[in-house]
């Protein structure tokens, strides 16, 4: 949470220059007025500046990004970013030449850092805002590689009437692989094992 307290000739000044300072709109901001502006005798004698107390209301997507920009500080790595906001929830795709870093092995750095982020933008917080945490469109890229590979699968098991047992996946990935063949009208999924070397199998329906 971010604050000032700002003097001025008038309480609208005041809540202006209050504004630039929190690089803030009204609506993020609450305000208290701490003095009332005062003309003074003839309008030159003891005449005093409004003052206000300004506060800007906590952001999830900036305490994301201030959380990002201190890891990639202690790994001396730099990186731009992109951010989609929709209601509750908001994307910050992460952009630059390492984008490697953040990717990590299938995606499993990515993981680790969003559960990270939404641990620290919710903590203290009653309401749940979600913050997905993607680099060059990493998540979109694999979720369209991972359907490609439940259908071509999909056709190896009706054709070799052989059960198909695929790599451990995250869970998030299982899902996919799940819902792209919840459909299908001759093979089903379903995991086994335990986690992290949890696996879908697919096989033909009975």
């Amino acid at each position: 949470m971010k604050q000032t307290v700002v003097s001025a000739k008038s309480i609208d000044d005041a809540v202006q220059i209050a504004l630039q300072q929190l690089n803030a709109t009204l609506e993020q901001v609450s305000v208290v007025v701490l003095e009332q502006p005062s003309k003074g005798l003839f309008g030159l004698i003891g005449s005093k500046d409004a003052k206000v107390e300004v506060t800007k209301s906590p952001d999830p997507v900036d305490d994301a990004i201030e959380f990002l920009n201190g890891l990639a500080s202690e790994v001396n790595i730099s990186f731009s970013f992109k951010v989609e906001r929709n209601n509750n929830e908001a994307t910050i795709n992460i952009q630059g030449d390492q984008v490697g870093f953040w990717i990590g092995r299938r995606g499993q750095m990515l993981d680790s850092i969003q559960y990270l982020v939404n641990i620290v933008v919710n903590k203290g917080h009653e309401s749940h805002f979600r913050i997905t945490i993607d680099a060059e469109d990493f998540r979109l890229k694999r979720k369209q590689t991972l359907e490609s590979l439940a259908n071509k699968l999909a056709d190896r098991v009706i054709r070799t009437r052989k059960d198909v047992v695929l790599e451990p996946m995250t869970s998030h990935e299982r899902k996919i692989i799940h819902f792209q063949l919840q459909e299908h009208p001759r093979v089903r999924t379903f995991s086994k094992g335990d986690e992290p070397n949890r696996r879908i199998v697919i096989s033909l329906k009975d």
